[in-house]
């Protein structure tokens, strides 16, 4: 891939990676009939929206305004879910959006008879209280105290009518043995309500096209459900469309020493990659290795004011010099939906590499900064 003439920072899809990794995810709706929609909250690139629809059933949203995106420009299927919707929103939502999942039975009651005006299907969240995850609370919606779904015990069959569905959501980056534990809960906590269902939906946070994932048990899984409770199965998984296909193009704008050479970019993990500091992760780096791998190490950090503004320490075969382009792994994902102008950070354009030709699809300055204030 030529980088070194692109004006950074800019982050950079890949079609082809794109493509295989839809691939993937048709053959699993091939294999076992489930609907597949893109998770929004993880990748909203909307220009590319018209090659993911060729493959994948629609979209998922997590509020009016990437359902909006989805009904402009994905023309698939539109389901949303939110925590709760505002009185001011949800009559739009129910014009645009197919499936409308409520997090509570509460909200259910409260807008039913919009659901009842506008013959949309509804679900509920359901919260199994089956955590298998580790060491990250922040991305766990079966932490204890969570706000996400209904529990057993707050579980109201009889508020069931106009209920085509329900809904969970357990999983982050995870392989398909965790659905299949989650799923046992799922069965022993809500089985029986499963039957009077028209679909179920198995949330996102499924890494299908990471290369260790075991599709065969994801496909058991579906066909289970599917075939046990006479369901319609749906995922929304977000990384899994887009994972490892992109990257964010950055340059050393300085190289100070303190204790260590520290290269100063003009990329930012506050502002363009907030996951960094979330999460915690380090991000790979081509042809970047651990720090005192290879000979020279260096910490890299971003422009703004914040002392924590960093992406790690890293190690390389030869020194970095002030103008080196660095190429940032798998940023395509949870990066151009959550970045922000903090430190009035110019925000980093977006392109598409078809072949050998790269496409400036946006690019971003002031204004852009300035709409957000006034």
């Amino acid at each position: 891939m030529n980088y070194e003439n692109i004006q950074t920072p800019c982050y950079v899809v890949e079609e082809d990676k794109l493509i295989k990794n839809l691939e993937i995810l048709k053959d699993v709706i091939d294999k076992t009939g489930c609907h597949i929609l893109l998770a929004q909250k993880c990748f909203s690139m909307y220009s590319v929206y018209p090659l993911i629809r060729k493959y994948l059933n629609g979209t998922t949203s997590s509020g009016l305004y990437e359902a909006k995106l989805a009904h402009e420009y994905m023309h698939g299927e539109n389901h949303i879910y939110a925590a709760a919707y505002r009185e001011d929103e949800i009559e739009e939502i129910f014009t645009i959006c197919d499936h409308v999942v409520f997090n509570s039975f509460a909200q259910w009651e409260k807008y039913k008879p919009l659901a009842i005006k506008y013959k949309k299907e509804c679900g509920i969240r359901i919260n199994p209280s089956c955590s298998t995850q580790e060491g990250h609370a922040i991305y766990d919606p079966c932490a204890p105290f969570s706000r996400m779904g209904v529990t057993k015990d707050n579980f109201r069959d009889d508020l069931l009518e106009g209920i085509s569905g329900l809904h969970f959501h357990t999983l982050c980056e995870q392989n398909s043995d965790d659905l299949l534990t989650t799923l046992k809960a799922v069965e022993e906590q809500f089985g029986s309500y499963l039957y009077q269902m028209k679909w179920l939906n198995f949330g996102g946070g499924h890494h299908i096209t990471r290369k260790d994932y075991d599709i065969e048990t994801l496909i058991y899984c579906i066909k289970h459900m599917k075939e046990t409770y006479d369901l319609e199965i749906y995922l929304e998984p977000g990384e899994a469309v887009a994972l490892d296909a992109g990257y964010l193009v950055t340059t050393v704008l300085d190289i100070v020493e303190n204790g260590m050479n520290i290269a100063i970019l003009d990329t930012s993990a506050a502002c363009h990659m907030p996951d960094v500091l979330e999460m915690p992760y380090r991000p790979q780096i081509v042809g970047g290795y651990d720090a005192k791998e290879k000979p020279y190490t260096y910490r890299l950090g971003g422009p703004t004011c914040l002392s924590g503004d960093i992406i790690g320490d890293y190690s390389f075969e030869k020194p970095l010099q002030i103008g080196s382009k660095l190429l940032l792994c798998d940023m395509a994902i949870y990066s151009m939906v959550k970045n922000n102008t903090f430190n009035g950070m110019k925000l980093p354009a977006i392109a598409l590499k078809k072949g050998e030709t790269i496409e400036i699809v946006k690019e971003f300055g002031y204004d852009d900064f300035k709409m957000r204030l006034s």
